[in-house]
């Protein structure tokens, strides 16, 4: 396994760990107190004071003298990276008429550490309890998307991975143990598809291909979101069989777009 590189002189810890708390926050932790976040990013408590009232006057953050909470604001952070991406744009109109055709929710994303990011939603029904949108982040390892991404990565980009992520279980199903994953990994290398059936939340089903860039290499992927409300072995393999060839179509247009964009 590589070693992580230690930070330079360049290194400004102060903002380091000013983004460590804006991250603290998240779907499960949306309003937290001092304490909870001095404990979430291993800050003394009078180090993550300043930090979460540095940002209370800067506007990212409001509280009301006991729990803290991240404001709009902080989407600009997140928007600049977008705004700057030609893929989530050219990649809207496929997505938007593999949904129609399908009636089903259809999401693109990167790999960002040991998470998916959502670059582009489109909602159909809503079948899974968080709201998804853009900027949006999952565990890679219990998203079918997740799993097209991490299966593209190298050995020791792997390695990577694996010393870094939780493997928490979010549901009965989820997978947890790397033996486990990197097994699942190598079919979805095998088979380039990638099938998640209730790991992330008990009821949703999902499935996934990844859109390549003009040297092959996976450079985002993109996912049918559906409702686990077939039953049968057979008929789940049969929906799979039949969704896969649309979402390769779908991720051959977005890729040929890119390419004559310049965008991949």
């Amino acid at each position: 396994m590589s070693e992580i590189a230690a930070p330079g002189d360049q290194f400004v810890q102060s903002l380091a760990r000013g983004l460590a708390v804006i991250r603290a926050f998240d779907a499960e932790h949306q309003e937290m107190t001092l304490s909870e976040v001095a404990a979430r990013t291993e800050l003394t408590r009078a180090t993550a004071r300043r930090f979460l009232h540095t940002l209370v006057e800067l506007g990212y953050m409001r509280t009301d003298g006991r729990l803290f909470t991240l404001t709009p604001l902080v989407l600009q952070l997140g928007y600049a990276y977008l705004s700057g991406q030609r893929l989530p744009e050219l990649a809207q109109p496929f997505l938007e008429d593999l949904s129609r055709r399908e009636g089903e929710s259809t999401s693109m994303a990167v790999l960002d550490g040991t998470d998916i990011v959502y670059l582009a939603r489109i909602h159909t029904r809503r079948i899974i309890s968080v709201g998804i949108s853009p900027g949006t982040r999952f565990p890679a390892h219990v998203t079918s998307m997740g799993r097209v991404l991490l299966a593209a990565l190298s050995p020791a980009e792997l390695d990577g991975y694996f010393a870094a992520a939780s493997l928490v279980p979010l549901t009965p199903r989820t997978l947890t143990s790397r033996g486990a994953i990197e097994a699942e990994l190598t079919r979805v290398r095998a088979q380039g598809y990638a099938v998640v059936d209730q790991e992330l939340e008990v009821g949703l089903r999902s499935v996934a291909v990844p859109v390549l860039g003009t040297d092959g290499r996976t450079v985002a992927a993109i996912n049918l979101a559906l409702s686990a409300r077939l039953d049968g072995a057979e008929d789940r393999a049969a929906e799979v069989q039949r969704l896969v060839p649309e979402l390769r179509k779908t991720a051959a247009g977005i890729a040929d777009a890119a390419r004559a964009a310049g965008a991949a």
